[in-house]
């Protein structure tokens, strides 16, 4: 995967940042927090395939041994060229940096996996320096590999310098069309932002992506599930969905943000 290697100084602290040259327009990601089986098949599959698919073990991390079933399952997802993000929890800075580690370590010795999706993660700058301390030992011992944080919300802007991608969205459809955007996020590329947005009914799929688009959204989740595991299949409207992603391609980037 082509990337534009950087270095970010703030605090007096320099922090890598890998640029992904993916994707000039749009690409699906898929939360895949359900077990191998039909459901990861059908993503693997889809033509185009995600981008991104996160795996989320334990609802926590890695777990404690590894399962044979998400090591096949990441070998067909990596073999159709699908990035896989190990799920590690960090629950708002409160979970110790060291069990993170491990989840960064066993995720590579079990499924041969090296990016990461940090979750639970803070928006203010008094967190900022524990996922600055993560992402480079992330980098440390993975070198090249991707993290992906996850606010849920656009952070202070200087956690864009910790995470190569970060999930400035994780709501409902209702609460997207209410989004601000902020004006610094237009001074990054699409493919450092991700969003997630659950509860869309059918008949606002296509609404809902093209708004992504015109907010810099590179890569794109959105379901109609919702309650406490939004995540737990792929939409009923998931062809579709592939489908009017891989079109936003043909549509002009930028714009002002909806």
């Amino acid at each position: 995967m082509p990337a534009v290697l950087l270095l970010a100084a703030t605090g007096g602290i320099a922090v890598r940042v890998i640029l992904s040259g993916r994707p000039r327009c749009q690409e699906t990601l898929v939360p895949a927090y359900f077990y191998p089986g039909a459901g990861w098949i059908r993503a693997i599959r889809s033509r185009p395939a995600p981008g991104i698919m996160i795996i989320d073990i334990t609802s926590s991390g890695a777990g404690r041994a590894p399962d044979r079933n998400y090591a096949a399952a990441v070998s067909r997802a990596r073999a159709a060229g699908i990035m896989i993000l190990g799920y590690s929890s960090t629950d708002y800075t409160r979970r110790p940096a060291a069990a993170v580690q491990a989840d960064v370590r066993h995720y590579r010795t079990w499924y041969d996996v090296t990016d990461i999706f940090l979750d639970e993660v803070t928006t203010g700058r008094a967190g900022l320096a524990y996922y600055r301390r993560l992402a480079g030992y992330i980098h440390r011992v993975n070198p090249g590999s991707t993290v992906m944080l996850n606010p849920g919300a656009y952070p202070d802007e200087q956690y864009m310098s910790a995470g190569n991608i970060v999930m400035v969205f994780e709501d409902s459809y209702a609460s997207y069309l209410r989004l601000h955007v902020p004006r610094w996020a237009g001074r990054f590329p699409r493919a450092r932002f991700a969003q997630v947005i659950y509860a869309t009914p059918r008949s606002q799929l296509s609404r809902a992506i093209s708004l992504a688009l015109r907010r810099n959204a590179g890569y794109l989740y959105v379901t109609g599930r919702g309650g406490a595991n939004p995540y737990g299949s792929l939409p009923s409207y998931w062809p579709g969905e592939v489908a009017a992603v891989a079109a936003s391609c043909g549509q002009p980037a930028g714009g002002r943000p909806g």
